[in-house]
């Protein structure tokens, strides 16, 4: 059964959601898992997989930037986002020891998908994937994930609401020594006339309890224990999305606003955490840089009217964060054996959000499952 998101739950977000407030609200934009449970081969991983453009027989560019708070982590890809501006292709996100794997899985279904491309050009596919330490609830080096649950992740990817929580990559997760794992959250702004989607999707393996905030109230402190490590050991993967048209320059930018997001839940962004963010924009759609001519015509928002694109992604990622914890349940620890990561308390969550004055007399589960209802008409 699905568990009450942040919203659902009474925690007043700032700003207006996308109908779904997930990633898919930012038009082709296409989510799906893989998710690996056997608790008698201490198995608890999976992989999430985000196409960023639908229906597509052909690879055609998303414009790109990528920017690193704290690198003690691996996304591949990114030295040609940083060169060029773009990538083509799938974005993976899975376990440490699960990168090697995912990048052969996301390569064969390229090859697949994209058939023509691959067999009539000297094309070469560099898949964006990236990774979370899940080794205190999987057994890491058991290198459970394989080829074959990246494509079926691929294959499964689908528009609508996103599932949360212990699923595809997030399985086995830890934030904040609460059960992490996957999250999103969307924004919808207003520039010149014209309404723009910001959209995230997060793996939370982050921060450690007494670092806690939910918006501004200092949380982990009044829900003391349950450190499941003595030091933050993990990490955190932040994709944004938009249809807002940005230069590559630019979505760098939005790139680094994820490390205002990560950190209003508390995050100073340690050693050993990988903090690691990418953002892209499907706007001005047009053909691989094979076959785009000479000269390529691109868009951009003033530099100038970004404050709010900025805000919203801020907003969505601290969000996202929040929606992976709520989603929780109560796992089994792989390492200490024995003891059990606890899902956070919902119910104390929000008595702790009363003491501070800070909830919502009015769930926004009616809200947002009129949004739903609405864009599925």
């Amino acid at each position: 059964m699905t568990k009450p998101r942040g919203r659902d739950l009474g925690l007043p977000f700032p700003g207006k959601t996308g109908p779904y407030n997930a990633i898919t609200d930012v038009p082709g934009v296409l989510v799906g898992f893989t998710t690996l449970t056997d608790p008698g081969k201490n198995m608890r991983t999976g992989v999430t997989a985000i196409i960023p453009r639908a229906e597509q027989d052909t690879p055609r560019p998303v414009w790109a930037g990528f920017h690193s708070l704290n690198g003690n982590g691996e996304m591949t890809g990114v030295h040609w986002v940083n060169d060029a501006g773009y990538f083509v292709g799938p974005i993976c996100i899975t376990n440490t020891h699960g990168i090697g794997a995912a990048h052969t899985g996301a390569t064969e279904w390229m090859i697949r998908t994209y058939a023509k491309h691959f067999q009539g050009e000297h094309a070469w596919a560099l898949p964006i994937v990236a990774e979370t330490y899940d080794g205190c609830l999987n057994d890491i080096n058991a290198m459970f994930v394989k080829p074959e649950h990246v494509v079926a992740a691929l294959d499964a990817a689908k528009s609508g609401p996103v599932a949360e929580g212990s699923i595809g990559g997030g399985n086995g997760m830890i934030a904040y020594d609460f059960k992490g794992g996957t999250g999103n959250a969307s924004r919808q702004i207003s520039i010149g006339g014209r309404t723009y989607t910001v959209g995230v999707l997060v793996q939370a393996n982050y921060g450690v309890r007494p670092w806690f905030s939910v918006l501004g109230v200092p949380v982990g402190r009044e829900m003391p224990g349950g450190r499941s490590r003595k030091k933050e050991t993990g990490s955190i993967i932040v994709i944004i999305a938009t249809d807002a048209p940005l230069s590559d320059a630019v979505l760098r930018q939005l790139a680094k606003r994820a490390s205002i997001g990560i950190g209003r839940s508390g995050s100073p962004g340690g050693n050993a955490s990988g903090d690691i963010f990418l953002a892209f924009s499907v706007a001005d759609d047009m053909p691989n840089p094979l076959h785009a001519g000479p000269v390529i015509t691109r868009h951009s928002l003033n530099w100038e009217e970004l404050d709010r694109l900025y805000q919203a992604a801020v907003e969505a990622v601290d969000e996202s964060v929040i929606n992976a914890i709520v989603a929780g349940e109560d796992v089994a620890m792989f390492k200490p054996r024995g003891e059990v990561c606890q899902a956070i308390d919902t119910a104390r969550l929000m008595s702790i959000m009363a003491t501070y004055g800070r909830h919502s007399m009015e769930s926004a589960a009616g809200a947002t499952n009129r949004q739903i209802v609405d864009a599925r008409a």
